[in-house]
């Protein structure tokens, strides 16, 4: 099983306390896009070093939501 890591998430700035962010799967190369404005997950992930596993499922989910 293949682990996630930062990598696997692109964050593009969308104004103000916002991001567009894709997770791509490293597994199937499928990407998901989601409008985040929730800044305390982007800092645990974007912005922390290293950014904790669960953090980045957490995230993972985010992006692969409805």
């Amino acid at each position: 099983m293949e682990s996630i890591t930062l990598s696997d998430f692109t964050f593009v700035p969308a104004g103000f306390g916002a991001y567009h962010i894709t997770y791509q799967s490293p597994k199937t190369g499928k990407k998901w896009t989601k409008y985040v404005t929730d800044m305390q997950i982007v800092d645990l992930t974007k912005n922390a070093n290293p950014p904790l596993k669960s953090n980045l499922i957490r995230l993972k989910r985010i992006c692969k939501s409805e």
